[in-house]
C-alpha cells in the first residue's frame, strides 16, 4: 500500500490537473521548495522530465555528485520527486538528467524561484513564501480597476540601462531596492501612471535584453534576490505606480543549461522543426499543444500577477505565435489541419490564458504586442477573440515615425499618414508606442528620426510628441526619449542623463512631462478612449499647411479638449479655428513658452468663439499659431 503524499508533495490531483493543463498554481509544487518533513527541514525538488531514464539533484550541498540524490518517478506524467534534508536557501543546484540515449545532461530548474547569477546558470534555493507587502489599498483598488476609462501612460524601462552604478563591485547594476527609490521619485515628478520593466525573468545573455529566458519563475539576480523585486514591486505601488513586466511565451533560447530538449527530446518545444524553431532568431517555439507546456505557461504568468502582485504582462511577438510562417520561408513551415497559416493551437492557448488571467485577477492587464491586422486581440473569446485588455499599435507607430522623419515641405502629400489610424481606431483597445524596438538597430533615437538640424529638430519632437498625447489610445514611452536622448540606446551603459546640462534637452522633458499631467488631468484625454463618441476632426484636411486639428471629449462633455498642431517651420499668424459653441475657449498648453524653448510671446489666455464659419463650423476664433506651433485649448 502507497503511503500517504504530505502536503508538500506532487499528489495524484496535482497530477491529473497538471496533465489536463489546469493546475494555475503548479509552481507550488514543482521546482524547489523549503519544507519540513517531521522534524527534519530541507528542500523538496521535483520536475517534469517524461522522457528522462533517470534523474538526479546536484548542488553544492552534495558536492554535485550525480549519485547523492536520486529522484523517484512518479507515474503518469512522469514528474521525478526527491526531498533532500538540510539544504539551505541559497543553495546552488541542477537536475541531471540521464536520458533515452544514456547521455547525462545538466538543467537549471524551469520552475525555479531564483537563478545563479550569470555566467553561471546554476539555479538557487529560495524560500518566497513569506514575501512582505503593505500595497493592500492598491491592490484593492486595483480589483475596482477599470482600464477602458482610466489613464495609462506607461515609461518603458531596462533597469539595467536606466542608469549604472558607479560601484565596481556591483556590474554597473543598480538593485531592485535602489531602482524602487530612483525610478519611483523620477516616474511620479514626471507623470507616468505605469511603469513596464524588460528582462525581469532570468536571462542569460545581457544582449538579448531579457527576451531569451532560461529562468521563467525567477526574478534575474543581476539586480537582488526575489525579496529586493518584491520590495520594488511594492514600492512602486505605495507610490500608486502600476508595473508591467515584458512577458515572453513565444520562444525560449537554446543555451544547454534551458528548457531546449529538457530530458534529451523536445520537452517545452515542438518536436517538428518546422513549427518548433524560429529560424531567423535560432530559438525554440513552445509546444502550445502540450497541455503541461500550456499549464507552464498560464501558471507562469499567474505567478507574477498573483504571488508578486505585477499589474500586467505585455506579451511578446505575438504574431509569431499567431502565424505558422512568421518569418519562414517556404518549405520552413507545415500548415494547419485546414491548410491554412494560422496556429490553431496558439489561438486556443491565448483564449485560455486571458480568461484565466483577467477572471481570477480583475483589474489587471494583458497586453498584446501584435504586428498585423489579426481580428479581435483585445475581443471577448466569447465572440472568437484572443481577450487581451490592450493591443500595442503597430501600425499607427509605423505611419507616426515614417511621417515624422519627413522634410516638412514633403508632409503635405503624406496628410493622411497621420489620419489613417482613426480609420480603425476603435478595432480595438490600442495602445499608442514609442518602444526601445524604435531606438535601436541603427533606426536612430526620437531625436535624430527627426527632419532639420538644431531647433527644427527639437521641434518637431515636441510637436509629435503632443499629436501622440492627443490621439486616441492608451501611451508609452520608452526611456530616455522623454529627454530627447541623442544616441540609440545600448543596454551596456546608462542613458546619456548628461544631456540634462543642456537647455534644449530640458525643454523637451519639461514638455513632455507636462503633457502628462496635462493627460492625468483631463478626463478628455483618456475616459472615452473606446468610443466614437470621444475624439472628433476640426479639420483633418489642411495637408497644405500640415496643421491637425481635432476635439477630445469628456464623458459629461463638461471639460473638453481642441487640439491644434502644425507640423511645419511655418508661423500662422492669422490662423483660424473651427469650434462647435459660441464658448469661451481656455489655452491650458502653449508650446511657445520659453521653458519649451518657445519665444516667451505673451499671448491671451482665452479666447471668444464668433459667428465666422470656418472648417465646415459656424463658429470660429484667430490664435497666432508659431512655426511647430501646439496649442491646447479647454472648453
Amino acid at each position: 500500500m502507497e503511503r500517504p503524499k504530505k502536503a508538500y508533495e506532487i499528489g495524484e490531483l496535482d497530477q491529473y490537473l497538471f496533465g489536463q493543463g489546469n493546475h494555475y498554481e503548479i509552481y507550488k509544487k514543482l521546482g524547489a521548495h523549503v519544507v519540513k518533513d517531521g522534524r527534519r527541514e530541507g528542500v523538496y525538488f521535483a520536475v517534469w522530465a517524461p522522457h528522462a531514464e533517470n534523474v538526479s539533484v546536484v548542488g553544492d550541498f552534495n558536492g554535485w555528485d550525480v549519485k547523492a540524490n536520486p529522484m523517484e518517478r512518479n507515474e503518469p506524467l512522469g514528474i521525478y520527486t526527491a526531498f533532500v534534508p538540510g539544504v539551505q536557501t541559497g543553495s546552488l543546484y541542477k537536475f541531471c538528467i540521464e536520458t533515452y540515449k544514456g547521455e547525462l545532461i545538466y538543467k537549471a530548474d524551469p520552475y525555479a524561484n531564483s537563478a545563479e547569477m550569470r555566467p553561471g546558470t546554476a539555479s538557487r534555493i529560495a524560500d518566497i513564501l513569506n514575501l512582505k507587502w503593505s500595497d493592500a489599498k492598491w491592490m484593492e483598488k486595483r480589483a475596482e480597476w477599470d482600464h477602458h476609462t482610466q489613464p495609462i501612460s506607461i515609461y518603458e524601462v531596462h533597469i539595467g540601462s536606466w542608469k549604472r552604478h558607479p560601484e565596481p563591485d556591483k556590474e554597473g547594476f543598480y538593485s531592485y531596492r535602489e531602482m524602487a527609490h530612483a525610478l519611483t521619485d523620477y516616474v511620479k515628478e514626471m507623470g507616468y501612471t505605469h511603469v513596464e520593466l524588460m528582462g525581469i525573468a532570468e536571462y542569460p545573455f545581457d544582449g538579448s535584453w531579457g527576451y531569451q529566458v532560461t529562468g521563467y519563475f525567477a526574478p534575474t539576480s543581476r539586480y537582488g534576490s526575489p525579496q529586493d523585486f518584491a520590495y520594488m514591486v511594492n514600492y512602486l505601488h505605495k507610490n500608486k505606480i502600476g508595473v508591467i513586466l515584458d512577458w515572453v511565451p513565444a520562444h525560449f533560447p537554446r543555451d544547454a543549461h534551458g528548457l531546449a530538449d529538457f530530458d534529451g527530446t523536445p520537452t517545452y518545444e515542438y518536436a517538428d522543426p518546422r513549427k518548433g524553431e524560429h529560424p531567423d532568431w535560432g530559438t525554440k517555439i513552445f509546444d502550445y499543444s502540450k497541455n503541461e507546456v500550456k499549464n507552464f505557461l498560464i501558471a507562469n504568468a499567474l505567478f507574477w500577477i498573483e504571488h508578486y502582485h505585477v499589474d500586467g504582462l505585455r506579451v511578446d511577438a505575438v504574431a509569431s505565435m499567431l502565424y505558422l510562417d512568421y518569418g519562414k520561408q517556404d518549405g520552413q513551415w507545415a500548415p494547419n489541419k485546414y491548410g491554412g497559416n494560422e496556429n490553431l493551437e496558439a489561438i486556443e492557448f491565448f483564449k485560455h490564458l486571458n480568461s484565466v488571467i483577467l477572471g481570477r485577477n480583475p483589474g489587471a492587464l494583458m497586453i498584446a504586442e501584435e504586428s498585423t491586422a489579426w481580428p479581435k486581440v483585445t475581443g471577448r473569446p466569447e465572440d472568437d477573440g484572443l481577450g487581451f485588455s490592450l493591443k500595442w499599435n503597430m501600425g499607427w507607430m509605423h505611419d507616426f515615425t515614417e511621417y515624422m522623419k519627413l522634410d516638412p515641405y514633403f508632409r503635405k502629400g503624406h496628410h493622411n499618414q497621420m489620419t489613417f489610424a482613426m480609420t480603425y481606431a476603435y478595432s480595438e483597445n490600442y495602445v499608442l508606442v514609442l518602444s526601445h524596438d524604435e531606438v535601436v538597430h541603427l533606426k536612430c533615437s526620437m531625436l535624430n528620426k527627426m527632419p532639420g538640424v538644431g531647433f527644427d529638430k527639437f521641434a518637431n519632437l515636441k510637436v509629435g510628441y503632443a499629436f501622440m498625447m492627443g490621439h486616441p489610445g492608451k501611451k508609452l514611452l520608452f526611456m530616455g526619449q522623454e529627454f530627447a536622448q541623442l544616441r540609440e540606446w545600448s543596454e551596456a551603459r546608462e542613458l546619456d542623463w548628461f544631456l540634462l546640462a543642456e537647455k534644449e534637452h530640458v525643454a523637451v522633458q519639461e514638455f513632455y512631462k507636462d503633457l502628462l499631467h496635462l493627460y492625468k488631468r483631463n478626463k478628455a484625454m483618456y475616459e472615452l478612449d473606446t468610443s466614437y463618441e470621444g475624439f472628433e476632426w476640426v479639420n483633418a484636411d489642411d495637408g497644405y499647411r500640415s496643421i491637425y486639428s481635432f476635439i477630445r471629449h469628456s464623458k459629461d462633455n463638461k471639460k473638453n479638449l481642441l487640439f491644434v498642431c502644425n507640423f511645419t517651420p511655418i508661423e500662422r499668424e492669422d490662423y483660424r479655428v473651427g469650434v462647435p459653441r459660441r464658448k469661451q475657449y481656455k489655452l491650458v498648453f502653449n508650446s511657445d513658452e520659453v521653458k519649451y524653448g518657445g519665444t516667451g510671446e505673451e499671448r491671451p489666455l482665452v479666447y471668444r468663439a464668433v459667428k465666422k464659419e470656418c472648417d465646415g463650423r459656424p463658429y470660429s476664433f484667430g490664435y497666432k499659431l508659431p512655426p511647430y506651433g501646439v496649442a491646447v485649448f479647454e472648453f
